[in-house]
Order: structure tokens, then sequence, then C-alpha cells
């Protein structure tokens, strides 16, 4: 009775393993995704771990004489591996099928998302070529300054009122007599030239290369300044300036005016220019130029306060206390000076009212700006 027993269950197994065959045929004639189906669909149903096929058979051990177990075991493992095996080889043809029936050569190539330049690295770099073509030399000063080349050399010694008009930026620990350690508040103004700061303009680079290098010069120096002022629509802590400075034999206000007037027309178009004279310490004369408002071409409304008039950059001659600063002689040489705002050329570029805008890294503002 008992090896009848184990003939039966063994001719059971033999039954299963034709009944996998029978199933396993389909696959060859079916599409990659149907096949994929099948057979995923055959795996659980035959090999699954709780209701499969071949769990079921092992379950039928129990009821076999101990002596007959290990041939039926033998025999179910047989078919597990099998069936392990058949599965394996179609997922792993199907997958190379899968792969190159998938590619149609014939198509076009998926178009990758451009990058956009962002509209302040545009400005500069306009204002760079501009500048550049005309034989300007660019350079880069350091972020961190001393009193002496922001302040002091450019003619605002310690209690000079028009430190006022930029709200300047400490550091906690400035620099004294080659040491650390001293607030703002405890630097007497005889040393306030020691005090380190986050650089308010970027003239102070013309400090450093008045120093080293002798006339004629003509550079220009862009990068970030710091000055302490509230995040509002026309205000940011951190923006971008680009100082330029001009200094030969025989430099004039004249050279200054074509100088701007060609700047300003390559970057704005047909627009007037117009010159008003004002302050700056370290220029002497010195004049804040503006352009014609093109929203409304000079008849006035409400972007230029209904002047006409847009402010763009401030300029002047050298003050000669700066020149003496730097060792030059100011009865042989003279020159111009000026200063403009990156983003305020940005925002009346491209009509931006909020110069938080430029900072947010928001997608749908820079996307905006198509590719140059």
């Amino acid at each position: 009775m008992t090896n009848t027993k184990l003939d039966n269950l063994l001719e059971l197994v033999r039954e299963r393993e034709a009944q996998f065959e029978n199933e396993l045929k389909p696959v060859d004639s079916q599409d990659n995704a149907q096949a994929s189906v099948t057979l995923t669909t055959l795996k659980h149903s035959w090999i699954g771990r709780k209701s499969g096929l071949i769990s079921e058979l092992m379950s039928l051990m129990s009821s076999l004489a101990p002596t007959n177990r290990r041939a039926f075991g033998q025999s179910v493992n047989k078919l597990k591996t099998k069936i392990e095996t058949a599965i394996n080889d179609r997922e792993a043809k199907l997958s190379k099928t899968k792969t190159l029936s998938n590619i149609d050569v014939t198509l076009p190539g998926r178009p990758l998302p451009i990058g956009r330049e962002h509209p302040l690295i545009r400005v500069r770099q306009q204002i760079e070529d501009i500048f550049m073509r005309m034989g300007y030399e660019v350079l880069e000063g350091p972020e961190v300054e001393d009193d002496y080349h922001n302040f002091e050399a450019l003619n605002m010694p310690p209690e000079h009122p028009a430190r006022d008009m930029q709200d300047t930026l400490y550091l906690e620990t400035p620099i004294v007599g080659g040491k650390w350690g001293l607030h703002r508040s405890t630097i007497p103004t005889t040393q306030a030239s020691a005090a380190t700061l986050l650089r308010t303009h970027t003239s102070a680079m013309q400090i450093r290369y008045m120093k080293s290098t002798a006339p004629p010069i003509r550079i220009i120096v862009p990068g970030r300044v710091y000055r302490r002022d509230n995040l509002d629509l026309s205000h940011t802590p951190m923006f971008q300036q680009v100082e330029g400075l001009v200094v030969g034999k025989g430099i004039t206000f004249a050279d200054l005016k074509g100088t701007f007037d060609a700047m300003l027309r390559e970057l704005f178009g047909d627009i007037k220019i117009r010159f008003r004279p004002s302050f700056f310490p370290y220029t002497e004369p010195s004049a804040e130029v503006d352009i014609s408002c093109k929203n409304c071409e000079g008849r006035g409304c409400g972007i230029c306060k209904q002047t006409g008039w847009l402010e763009i950059l401030g300029s002047g001659m050298v003050h000669p206390a700066v020149f003496e600063a730097v060792d030059y002689d100011p009865d042989c040489f003279t020159g111009f000076a000026f200063g403009i705002g990156m983003e305020r050329v940005a925002m009346l570029k491209y009509d931006v009212d909020d110069i938080r805008m430029f900072y947010e890294n928001d997608l749908r503002f820079l996307e905006q700006f198509p590719p140059a």
C-alpha cells in the first residue's frame, strides 16, 4: 500500500510537470507586455511560497512513510528547479527582446530642456563686453575689505558725513593692529581704517589697482556689494555693481559723457541721456546720469514718477585727494569714475518691478528670459 501511494504521488508530479509545460508554451507567441504578465502569473501559481502548486505537492509528503519521503522530495525539488530555470530563461530572453523592440530608431530625438542665463548674469556679460571692446580691463576684488580701501582712500575719512550715505556691515571682530577681537563700537576714530567690513562698493579695488599700477588705466570692477538695507521692492542688502575707472593725461568730462553715451545706447537702444549735478566724495565734479523712460518715451508715467527720466548711474571726475592717496600726481593725471547697479539696469531693461525676483530662484520668472 505504501509503495502504491508513492507511485501515485510520483505520477502526480509528472502530471504537474506536463501541466507546467503546457502553460508555458503560449509565452513564445505573446507580445512582450502579455508575456511578462503570463510569466508573473506562472511564478506565483507554481513556486509561490504559500499558495504555489509546488508547495501543495510538498505538503503531501507527510502522508508517506518515512522511507519513501526522500524519493518523493527529490522528485518535487527536481520539478521546482526545472520551473525556476524555465521562467528565468524566458524572462532573460524577454528582457533582451523588450529592449530592442521598444526602440524606434526612426523617431526624432527628444528635446532636452535648455537652461536660461540669469538676467543679472546676462546684464553683467553685456556690460563687460561693451567695455572690453572699448579697451577696458575687467578686474575682481575681495568682498571683505578694510576701512582704508573702502572709505578713507576714497576721500572719506572717519568723521566724513558721506559715510552715512552707505550704511555699512562691519564684521563682529574686525582686525585692529593685526589682531582680532575688537567690536566696531570699540574702535577709536583714529584707528577706524583698520576696521573690517563687507565692501559697500567695488571702488575699493580701484585703490588697490592704482597703488600697484601706473597710468594710463582703464578698468571696470564688477561684483557683489553689501549694505544694511531692508529687503523690499527696490532694495536688498546684497546687490551687484560695476565700478569703472579711467586715468591718464588729458582725460576730461567730455570723455566721460562720450563713454556713457555709447554704453547706454548699446544697452537700452535709442534713448535720451542727461547729466545732473550731484555729490560723491571721491569725484569732483560729480554727476548723476539719467536715461529717458522707455515705457512712456519721456512723456511721464508711473514708472518714471511723471518725470520722463530714470536714474541709471553715478559718475564724476576723480577727486585729487584720491590720486594723492595712491601717489598719483593730480597736476599731471586726470580721470573719471562711475558706478552702475546691475539690478537697476536689469529692472529697466527687462521691465522688472521687484528686485527680489532676481534672487528668489522662481523658475516661472527665470524661464521668461529665452536663451540669448
